[in-house]
């Protein structure tokens, strides 16, 4: 019977979180910035989904999203911050652009998106944040994307103690490698994750499913 917001939750792990939280009995909100795609997401996960279409980059448009949950919901229970983008490219590669880009989205669009959403959590509500292994790993060519999750990591530890009065739990996921269409348009190719290449690389032998 609660109530969770899901940005970027028409694929990948937040698809899978939708279901899962619907699964449980919840009402559940997901937003993207392709609008067939995020019907096709609602259309596959079926009654009590809503969706909005936003830009995560974007500012004004946490805030119109904000309006739309206050005059629909009125309040809600779980914030789930997971849309966001990857980069690879070497350092003194990385445009101003290259850099913006990320950082509008990644870290500045999901700020913004807590800030609008907070007045309307209830007390002992739940943000989570989906952050990465390369906010702390400093794995080659991910300069822009690390710091941007990393970045994400530190304001997930402020906000955990600067809402604690209001019973808000703030917790922070790092996953490694996930089976998501993320992973292909970080130029991974998708034979490399069919063919347990990446896999090859992580102690545990496996890449995550989400």
């Amino acid at each position: 019977n609660k109530t969770a917001v899901i940005t970027g939750g028409n694929s990948g792990i937040g698809y899978a979180t939708a279901a899962d939280f619907l699964a449980k009995g919840a009402k559940v909100l997901i937003t993207g910035r392709k609008p067939a795609a995020v019907q096709q997401a609602v259309a596959a996960l079926g009654k009590d989904t809503d969706s909005f279409i936003a830009d995560q980059g974007k500012p004004e448009e946490a805030e119109k999203l904000a309006e739309y949950v206050r005059d629909r919901y009125g309040k809600i229970d779980i914030l789930f911050v997971n849309a966001g983008i990857v980069g690879f490219t070497a350092f003194a590669d990385v445009t101003e652009a290259d850099f913006d880009n990320i950082m509008n989205i990644n870290l500045k669009g999901a700020f913004f998106t807590v800030q609008h959403l907070l007045p309307l959590i209830n007390e002992g509500g739940t943000i989570i944040l989906l952050s990465s292994v390369n906010a702390i790993s400093g794995m080659p060519g991910t300069s822009v994307y690390s710091a941007s999750k990393a970045g994400l990591n530190s304001l997930g530890r402020t906000l955990s103690r600067e809402l604690a009065a209001r019973k808000i739990r703030v917790n922070i996921v790092n996953p490694g490698p996930v089976d998501t269409p993320i992973l292909e348009k970080a130029g991974i190719p998708k034979e490399a994750v069919n063919t347990d290449q990446l896999a090859k690389t992580l102690p545990i032998g496996r890449i995550g499913q989400p």
